[in-house]
Formats: structure tokens, sequence, C-alpha cells
């Protein structure tokens, strides 16, 4: 087994047993936790869920675009993922005329599949442990940036000898802050095409209002086609490329799920922060989310106004809003959960005896101000168009100013920023103005009233000059050469090094160079600063909670057991059992929903929640044979971001849903999973079959599915 790399003692006094509830483990080292899965009743092996020489569930497993799963379910490389990981993609095909989007889609032959170009889906080959190897030449005695120099040069080593002369790509993780390196190696696959897609009336139904919530009524499902050349190896996209045949793909179940079944999820988690000290989930709860919130609850507002004037609006802003509103409505959640279970109380009882707390909180005393500062300035400065053009002219200022930077290469960079201003003046750009002019404004205030006027002087003294904040954000937008497209667009064909000072006069440039100056010179430099103080403490702090563990007469946890490693986007395993819940005193919610629930919250007069006439026909008419009325489920599987779209399985490793979601009283289980408030939210796969059969009509994409009744 592969030793921990440590480098001081200290008591903890942890209750370690609190880190074994829920838990995201490695399928490689998934024999460790088969007895634990047994007794909730699994019949599965862990060998058939991860194995590198025979096809198991891995082999059907895939990461979909670059934070998404999806999952292999014919030997023609049909793949199905959620409606908001394909969403993109339905946005990128549909126009007026052809609104996917709206009405859904369905390739009725392999000839009327859309391409995707740029999307990719990424297969694990197999995961290795490179620990020792990592780590090799590593000492106590190295400074931080010697032993980071040491360890990204054997990466880089092992990467290269990995992968040369192959057409595999590799990449090396750490787990457990460094104290142990996973190397993953994949096929990445760039030829992948648009199936299916269900209306947005089925596959978003409930909007914002219902996303992180249960009960759902979602049917948050699109299908993919990955495509392969003739020897079913990845390759780009080509007409001559043929369907990939995958080693496995999933058979799918239509048997009734019951309180109490075991279910299974394989996926990508994105990030989970289990080890997290008191200090950081304090500033998480009372300053950066309700920061962020508050910041996206003002440009939502302007968005959806903008989106309810027209249809052609609505698709403009469609995956804008889902973005912004996916985050918004998470951190509520979060920020509730961690309140209600007390977290930070707890966490600090759980470091009573811990010798490194004051040096933790030294760190993070000094990093709130440089935290808060970048996360106003990605989400309050840089939350509008108008702001992110603003930068593209500051950088071709800092370019012209820069006596390294050639002219063709200055030519080239004014080339971008023009290419990139004509994209953004092509696209209605009259009507978008007034939106984007509400986004800057009214975001600007809150950042100005919440930190700006406290920490930037220069803003502060403009801001007294006009009175009021108001005045002088709408200013600046009316003012600047941004709102002039003739005049903007022939400053840059025609750039010179000399006209750098014609952009520098402008007002909204004058806003930002102070701003991103003072960023890039000094925040961004005490930020890294501290987080490479952090990620050294953080690496002590995780080794002795694990030899602690191991102490206890616990089996060695390299081997996957008692405490999981953080989620880090890389394919992992979390398993559990149908189960309801009960959010609050007298609230408790069944373990499932039906299409019945769709038509109590159907509401014409609101988009969300307007019902498709063909899936009322479908349910009076009774035509649901042989996929019943469940709509989705929710069980105990500790999931988080990255899970969307992946498959959940029953206890014998058939697919019965697509995990799509997390109950919004639980959404805290990124630092602290509870047992009896967290449940993950499963697509029932007998709705997205009745969808796909009966509301689009693709019996051949049906014909194509083992399908198990």
């Amino acid at each position: 087994m592969k030793k921990f790399f440590t480098t001081v003692c200290l008591s903890l006094m942890l209750p370690l047993g609190v880190f074994a509830q829920g838990g995201m483990w490695l399928p490689s080292l998934l024999q460790a936790n088969q007895k634990d899965m047994q007794s909730k009743g699994a019949r599965i092996s862990a060998s058939d869920i991860y194995n590198e020489t025979n096809p198991s569930v891995k082999d059907a497993v895939v990461l979909f675009g670059r934070g998404c799963t999806g999952e292999f379910v014919s030997n023609q490389g049909l793949l199905f993922t959620n409606h908001h990981c394909g969403y993109g993609e339905i946005v990128k095909h549909s126009t007026v005329d052809h609104d996917y989007l709206t009405n859904g889609f369905a390739a009725k032959s392999k000839d009327e599949e859309l391409p995707c170009p740029g999307l990719t889906v990424t297969l694990l080959q197999y995961m290795k442990d490179v620990t020792d190897e990592v780590l090799q030449g590593v000492s106590s005695s190295m400074t931080e940036q010697q032993r980071s120099e040491k360890i990204n040069k054997n990466i880089e080593t092992i990467v290269d000898n990995t992968t040369k002369g192959t057409n595999l790509n590799a990449y090396i993780k750490p787990l457990y802050y460094g104290n142990q390196y996973m190397l993953y190696v994949n096929k990445i696959y760039k030829d992948v095409r648009l199936v299916a897609a269900p209306p947005s009336n089925i596959g978003k139904f409930g909007g914002d209002t219902d996303n992180w919530m249960w009960p759902r009524h979602t049917g948050d499902f699109s299908v993919f086609r990955v495509y392969a050349n003739a020897d079913n190896e990845p390759a780009e996209y080509s007409k001559d490329n043929k369907p990939y045949q995958p080693k496995k793909f999933l058979k799918i179940s239509l048997k009734d799920k019951q309180e109490g079944d075991f279910t299974f999820v394989m996926g990508y988690p994105g990030t989970t922060q289990q080890f997290l000290t008191s200090y950081a989930v304090e500033d998480i709860q009372n300053l950066e989310d309700p920061a962020r919130i508050k910041l996206r609850d003002e440009r939502l507002k302007v968005y959806n106004q903008a989106m309810n004037s027209s249809p052609a609006q609505r698709l403009r802003y469609a995956s804008d809003v889902a973005s912004i509103a996916n985050g918004w409505k998470k951190w509520q959640g979060e920020v509730k959960g961690l309140k209600f279970l007390n977290a930070v109380e707890k966490k600090k009882q759980q470091e009573i005896s811990n010798s490194l707390m004051p040096q933790f909180k030294q760190i993070y005393d000094e990093n709130r101000k440089y935290k808060m500062e970048q996360l106003y300035i990605t989400e309050a400065v840089l939350a509008s168009d108008f702001m992110q053009n603003t930068r593209r002219l500051l950088n071709l200022i800092n370019a012209s100013m820069t006596d390294t930077v050639s002219d063709n290469e200055l030519q080239t960079k004014a080339k971008n920023t023009l290419y990139s201003l004509e994209a953004y003046y092509d696209n209605d750009f009259k009507q978008h103005r007034e939106v984007d002019s509400l986004i800057f404004v009214r975001t600007m205030i809150i950042f100005y009233n919440d930190f700006a006027k406290d920490n930037y002087t220069f803003l502060r003294y403009k801001v007294n000059t006009v009175k009021s904040a108001e005045n002088y954000f709408a200013q600046i937008y009316g003012k600047s050469i941004l709102n002039n497209p003739d005049k903007i667009k022939k400053l840059l064909k025609n750039y010179k090094r000399k006209d750098y000072k014609k952009l520098q006069d402008d007002v909204a440039v004058e806003f930002l160079s102070p701003i991103w100056g003072q960023y890039y010179n000094s925040t961004a430099l005490h930020l890294k600063d501290n987080r490479n103080k952090l990620d050294s403490l953080y690496r002590i702090h995780v080794a002795k909670i694990l030899e602690e563990y191991k102490a206890k007469g616990n089996k060695d946890v390299s081997m996957n057991d008692g405490i999981f490693p953080d989620a880090n986007l890389t394919l992992r395993v979390t398993y559990g059992n149908i189960a309801p819940f009960k959010p609050k005193d007298g609230v408790e919610y069944r373990h499932y929903t039906t299409i019945a629930g769709i038509m109590e919250k159907e509401d014409p007069n609101i988009y969300d929640y307007v019902v498709e006439q063909k899936l009322k026909d479908i349910y009076y008419n009774n035509d649901m044979a042989p996929y019943g009325d469940r709509v989705a489920f929710i069980a105990t599987n500790h999931t988080t971001g990255g899970n969307s779209g992946s498959p959940v399985m029953d206890a014998d490793g058939n697919l019965i849903g697509l995990n799509f979601d997390r109950n919004w009283e639980g959404t805290m289980s990124d630092v602290l999973y509870d047992k009896d408030l967290c449940r993950n939210i499963t697509l029932d796969i007998r709705y997205c079959l009745l969808i796909i059969d009966k509301y689009l009509e693709a019996q051949n994409l049906i014909d194509e599915l083992e399908i198990i009744k």
C-alpha cells in the first residue's frame, strides 16, 4: 500500500466516523466497499463495476463535455445524459424556424443526427496509484515551491511515459490534499452528435423555481451518439466515421423501484470540501455565498424580464440564465443547510485540540478581503458583456505598451479583439444594449455599496462627484466607445501601437484599469501565496486525520475505506438506498413523483409550468404502457456537480435512472453530508423512455436499447 506523505504529528481529536457517511469512492479500490455495498442490497460485484481486463460498468460511463457525465445505452454508441448537460448544444442547433429547444428534436435516422463541434466525451481506460513515483525525491526539508516543482516534474515524466506513441490522454490528480496521487488514462472522442432532446417544457419543466427542489417533475434528459473511425478509435468529425462500439453498455430495467432498494451512481463529481476548517465554512456561510446570491439575483431579474418579452430573447438568454441560476439557487440551499446543521460549531468542536488552528485562522483572516475582492470582480465587475469587452480593450492596451510584443503579435491581438466585438454587435446589439446596461449598472451599484467604496479611493471620489453610484455607472456605459460600433471597429481594423492612447482615455477603461491593476499586481499574488500556505497546512491536517483513522484499527485508507478523497472531477462510485426524507417538522416527502404532479403544477401563464398538449393526451388517454407514470425518485447517494447525467443503477447494475439534481435542503453536502437530509434526485428511466417513444415517436431509438421488463 502507498504511504501518505506528511511532515508533522499532531493531535486532532476528531470524531472521524463522521467521514464514513456518504462517500464518493475510487472505483479501482471499490473492493474495500463490497461488503458494505452488499449489506445495503447490492448483488453486483466490485469487479463488475471496475475492471481493467474485462468489460465493466466503467466502460459505459464517460465524462460528457467538461463537467457532466453520460452513459452508453447501446452497442452503437448511443449515449444518455441530462437535458441541462446537452442544453448548450441544443441551443446552438436551435433557430426561430427550427426551435429544438422549445419543440424538442429526434433524429429518425443516423443521417439526421446533428454534429456538435467542440463537444467531447472522455472514456477512462484505467486508473493507477502513482503516489510513490510522484513523491520520489520529495523531502520534508524542501520549501513548498521546491516541493511543487519536483512533483510537477515527476508528473510530467509519468504522463509522457504513459502516452508516448499512443492515442491516449493522461493526467495525474492529487487526492487528500496531495497525500495521494492517481494517474487517469483516457481516450477522448471528438465526434459527438445530437440525437434527441425533449421540448424545454419537459426537459426543463419547473425551470429555476423547481431547480434543486423536491418533489420534482423534470424530464431532464438528452440523447447523443459517439462516433469513431473504422478502427473504433477516436477521430475528428467525418461523414465516414461509424457509431462507436463500446466494450460495455447499460441494460435498462423497467422494474418498479421500492423504498429501501439499493442504488449506486457512477460518474464524475466535480468538487467536495469535506475537510474544510470552521474558518472556511464560516466564510462560505456568512460572506461568500450571500454576496454571490445577491449579485446573481439582480442579474436574473434583468434577464428574466428580457426573456419574457419575446421568443427570440428567450433563446438568446436561455443558456446564460440556466448557468447563472444554477449556482444562485444552490448557494441559497447551502447556506440554509449549513446553518440548520450548525456546521460551523460542529467544525469548531472537532478543532479544539488541533494545534494547526491558529495558523489556519491567521491565513483565513489575512485572505478574507482578497477573496471577497476576487468574488466581486468575478460576479459583479465582469457580469456584463460591456465589462468583458472593456477587459479585452485593456488587454490590447497593455500589449501595446509592452516592448516584447511584436507588431505582428499586436495586429493579431487587435484582430481577435475586433472579432469578439463584431460577434457582440452583430447579435441585435441595440436590443441587447438595454439588457446589458441594466446588468452593468445594477451589479456595479451593489459592488460599490458592499465593497468598492471602502476599498477603492478613486472610485469613491468619482461617485461623490456625480452624487450617486447609479449616475456614475450609467454615464460610463453611455459614454464609452464600446457604444459606438462604427468607431471602435474602424479603430481596431487599422490599429497601430500608438492607438492605445485613444483607448486608454475611454471612460470604461478608465474605470476598469485601476481595479484590474490592483487585482493582478497585488490581490492575485496574495491569494496565490495564501493558497500555497493553505495547501501545505491542509496536506498535514488531512494526513493526520488519515493516520488517526488507521490507528483506531481501521484498514489502510489508501484502500478507499472509511474516509473518501474529495471529489475532483474524476470517476467515482457512490451508493445508497431509495428513501423518503423529512426536511422539517410536519413535512415528509415520499420517494417518487408521477405525471399527475405535472398536471397539478400546470400553469399556462408561467413559461416554466406550461404542459405540452401531447403529454396531456398521453397521460389522460392512459397511453403510458409499458413505462408507467413515474417521473423521478430520490435516494441517499452522495452526489454533487459533475454527477449530472450519471447513470443510477440497481443492485444488478441495470440502468434505472439519470441523476440530475440534489434536494435543496441537502446542497451543503459538498461541505458536510447528512444522511437524513441529503438526497440525490433521479429521472426515472421509464419517464425518459416514455417521452422518447410516445412523445418524440423515436421508435428507432427504443429499438436500439436492451430493455428488461
